[in-house]
């Protein structure tokens, strides 16, 4: 399958699907605070695999219990069905968020 760039209505159709999704400098955007770096470590672990069967790897920012997370699709220029299936993974791990 190609992919191809989403228009700005199917972006926004896709981001009620997603938790706490903006669009910010034309990537999907997410920012998660853990309790920990472990806990931040573990999100990454598990993400991770599905990221390399996806062959679809996010930009990320992680400093101790911070994990910003930044998803487009390099080839097409914009933000890509593939960016939408990884943030529906991504939203289905397991977060211990900060108090």
């Amino acid at each position: 399958m190609e992919l191809v760039k989403l228009s700005d209505n199917k972006i926004q159709e896709s981001l009620k699907e997603l938790n706490g999704w903006i669009i910010l400098d034309g990537k999907l955007h997410k920012e998660i605070e853990f309790v920990g770096f472990d806990e931040a470590w573990q999100f990454m672990t598990i993400a991770v695999t599905e990221i390399q069967k996806m062959n679809h790897h996010p930009e990320w920012f992680n400093v101790y219990n911070k994990l910003v997370i930044d998803l487009m699709t390099h080839d097409v220029g914009g933000i890509s069905e593939n960016d939408i299936n990884l943030a529906k993974f991504l939203d289905k791990i397991p977060i211990i968020p900060a108090l």
